[in-house]
């Protein structure tokens, strides 16, 4: 009798456990609530592929180390693109909580070297080399919904395999009035 009562004890104890253990049933959430950056930022880069030339007239420096002298080299290629932002109607949703005015704070570029789009990274300890102006800007502040904010883009590169294909990645950055920070994304190709 003892021994019934001890393994009921048991089995009601494992039970407890696999109950407390498991997670909580939520019913599906609105599609609406779950709103993500790609959802109320639009960015375009036009012409998209971009093309880029050479010789550009830049350069750029290269730290040799071992007490020798630093190297002044010309970057081989330079792209140019307009960028177009818009913060569009869902910016104003009640979900989203953003708070006008928006700033666009900052605009970083980044430079891979690519095949057929793909990028393709440097082997052997070499980087690739680049540097960004954006200039023309027609603002940085969004007063609300549906406004867009254009500028161009000048880029300027070197890749280790010394081709001009390229993947240059845009990052827009921003900060609405209560501080809230958040970025989107902008992927423009470099034509062959």
């Amino acid at each position: 009798m003892m021994r019934n009562v001890i393994v009921r004890s048991a089995r009601g104890a494992m039970l407890l456990l696999a109950l407390l253990s498991m997670p909580a049933c939520q019913s599906p959430s609105d599609p609406d609530d779950d709103l993500d950056v790609d959802d109320f930022v639009d960015a375009t880069a036009t012409p998209n592929p971009t093309v880029a030339d050479g010789p550009t007239g830049k350069m750029y420096r290269v730290v040799i180390g071992n007490n020798q002298p630093d190297e002044f080299r010309e970057y081989d290629w330079r792209t140019q693109f307009v960028v177009a932002v818009t913060l569009n109607n869902n910016a104003a949703s009640d979900d989203l909580d953003l708070n006008f005015p928006v700033d666009l704070s900052s605009v970083a570029v980044k430079v891979q070297q690519a095949s057929g789009g793909i990028v393709n990274p440097p082997t052997g300890g070499d980087v690739e080399k680049f540097e960004s102006t954006p200039s023309n800007a027609s603002g940085n502040q969004f007063g609300g919904a549906n406004q867009t904010i254009t500028m161009l883009l000048d880029v300027w590169y070197d890749l280790p395999s010394l081709r001009k294909e390229a993947l240059i990645t845009v990052t827009l950055n921003f900060t609405d009035d209560d501080g809230t920070a958040f970025a989107k994304n902008l992927q423009v190709r470099v034509a062959p």
